[in-house]
């Protein structure tokens, strides 16, 4: 029997207000207050230390319940090539990873995780649905590395008919033509240009802007142009000797790998740098010099690196494959001058960063892997891109825009770029970001996970390393399960109700770090309501409230059991954007 409406109301909990101290402006629901977007972003570091912002909680925890189809979805949202960047991401999100923190052992592996969603799912294209109508607007992007690419995929969703142009036989960039194919196969580099296609986006290959197609004809048949033309104009170095035969940039060497299947290479190597390209050169050089090897007994391979290895910028695992392939690293060897013999070059005098001393390695070949820049010379203005007489539909995306930069930090760039693209044809910002608050009964964890090591990757036994087999191997199934099941869920918050807390002890003793639950004096909020400090005390008399610190806490739920008064809840937080694609990192800057 239901009850009368006015006793009815004397059972209910009475709703309150959501208090100003909490720290998500609503308890359930969308919200766009300052305090959320903070919340998040210090909360999920992995998500907000990757340039993309990718939804790493959500794709982990759906690898750990065996939905890869759907951990690949996720990815592509974000990232665009998850295949791709599972493979030779420079993992920003793995050295914030809460897992890394002191005493809670290693980094869940993110970046191999994001490769098991794509070597597991069903293998079908996917293909995004379009977040608006077509809008009847045409734009060219030049250049289809991993910038341009992105660019195109998000401006297609957005309902805009997109040309892409490349002077190159295949498009990718230098995932064709820098990286070598024993990291990255080819066919994972198509299969996921085919899904940017598969869009309706064009690709126009064997097409150089400004010798086959000039720039100012693109100004004034498209309604927006933008430049995603990489860094192709080598950092030669400026020293003594540097006319000699036998000294090439690195990355001329690996494009000639790359699209003739070799190049020569000397007795005496030496490759200079200490990032990406050094590792690819050096180890592409150790593939090509086995046969030179084989012939002479003292061939020789080193790398030079002017700073020291903390220094370098490198994937996580790379000097350990530099080192397990056999090929020597020193640092703090900055170059003075190229060395000849007879007219030939014979090798390169360095001084030694810490003692000063100067020393000589022998040498024939020299390999630069000393950094690149734009090339604007195809741009009918080298000194820049505001001649036109309608400039404002060009638009600078990528390593074109900001340098020589990782993949993921390119491919954000672009995200940004097409979002401002969308903006100007259209007059507004069409998506929006907001934060998604849902409550939740679990994580779906268990502390047993907590213990669980890091999953190793399968390797190519080194004998069997050539210049096309992909030396690492993947995770089977089982495995990416497992390492996904080591994520902390920091996109779950526990919050205690001040209202309802009894200030007894029992979560303080169930917590399993001694700074995830703090006896707090005072908690300190901005004008904008944002966790500012807060003044920690040991002595019960002088407590006020007690409160969960989430940048301590491991989501494991021993508080929420043991509080006896149902004090504490439990929320899941993420992003939402409508009209349905997730935001670019370019949009949070403006978002009230």
């Amino acid at each position: 029997m239901e009850l009368p409406g006015q006793i009815r109301k004397l059972f209910q909990a009475p709703v309150r207000p959501h208090p100003a101290t909490a720290e998500l402006s609503v308890r359930e629901g969308r919200c766009s207050a300052a305090k959320d977007f903070a919340w998040l972003d210090a909360n999920v570091p992995c998500r907000k230390a990757c340039p993309a912002e990718t939804d790493v909680p959500a794709y982990l925890a759906a690898i750990a319940e065996g939905r890869f189809d759907d951990a690949y979805r996720i990815n592509l949202v974000d990232n665009v090539f998850p295949a791709v960047l599972g493979r030779v991401c420079s993992r920003p999100c793995e050295s914030a990873c809460r897992h890394g923190y002191e005493g809670l052992g290693d980094p869940v592996a993110i970046c191999f995780s994001k490769r098991s969603a794509a070597d597991h799912r069903n293998g079908a294209p996917v293909v995004l649905e379009p977040s608006c109508p077509p809008s009847g607007k045409r734009i060219a992007i030049v250049g289809s590395g991993v910038a341009g690419l992105a660019a195109a995929r998000n401006l297609a969703l957005c309902g805009h008919t997109v040309t892409v142009l490349e002077k190159h036989d295949k498009p990718g960039g230098m995932l064709n033509q820098g990286i070598p194919e024993f990291r990255l196969p080819r066919e994972v580099v198509a299969r996921e240009i085919r899904q940017v296609a598969a869009l309706g986006v064009d690709i126009v290959c064997n097409t150089a802007v400004g010798d086959d197609l000039p720039l100012s004809r693109l100004v004034n048949d498209y309604d927006a142009v933008v430049l995603a033309a990489g860094t192709l104009r080598p950092n030669l170095l400026n020293i003594p000797g540097h006319q000699l035969p036998g000294i090439r940039h690195g990355l001329d060497f690996l494009l000639e790998v790359n699209e003739t299947g070799g190049a020569l290479v000397g007795q005496r190597v030496i490759v200079i740098g200490g990032g990406f390209t050094a590792m690819d050169c050096a180890r592409t050089a150790k593939r090509l010099g086995a046969q030179v090897a084989e012939l002479s007994e003292d061939w020789t391979l080193k790398v030079l690196y002017r700073r020291s290895q903390a220094e370098m910028r490198v994937a996580p695992g790379e000097l350990e494959e530099l080192g397990s392939e056999g090929i020597p690293l020193e640092c703090h060897a900055t170059p003075e001058e190229y060395l000849a013999w007879n007219g030939r070059l014979a090798g390169m005098r360095f001084r030694h960063g810490l003692t000063g001393e100067l020393f000589d390695v022998e040498a024939d070949t020299v390999l630069l892997a000393t950094g690149q820049f734009p090339d604007t010379s195809w741009t009918e203005h080298p000194s820049g891109f505001g001649n036109f007489a309608d400039d404002r539909k060009i638009f600078v995306a990528g390593d074109f825009a900001q340098g020589a930069s990782s993949l993921i930090e390119a491919i954000a760039h672009a995200k940004g770029v097409a979002e401002q693209v969308d903006e100007f044809l259209m007059g507004e910002r069409r998506l929006r970001r907001s934060v998604l608050v849902e409550a939740a009964d679990t994580t779906g964890r268990a502390r047993a996970m907590d213990a669980i090591v890091r999953q190793r990757m399968p390797s190519m036994p080194l004998q069997d390393r050539g210049l096309h087999r992909e030396v690492e191997r993947g995770f089977d199934p089982a495995a990416a399960i497992e390492e996904a099941k080591r994520c902390y869920r920091c996109d779950f918050k526990f919050e205690i109700d001040q209202d309802k807390c009894i200030r007894c002890d029992w979560c303080l003793r169930a917590r399993p770090r001694p700074e995830c639950i703090l006896m707090l004096k005072e908690l300190r909020h901005d004008a904008e309501g944002r966790v500012a400090g807060w003044e920690a005390t040991d002595q019960v008399r002088e407590m006020n409230l007690i409160w969960i610190n989430s940048d301590e806490c491991i989501r494991c739920g021993a508080c929420l059991a043991a509080c006896p008064v149902d004090a504490i809840s439990l929320q899941k937080v993420s992003t939402c954007i409508e009209p349905g694609m997730r935001e670019t990192p370019a949009q949070r800057k403006d978002t009230p």
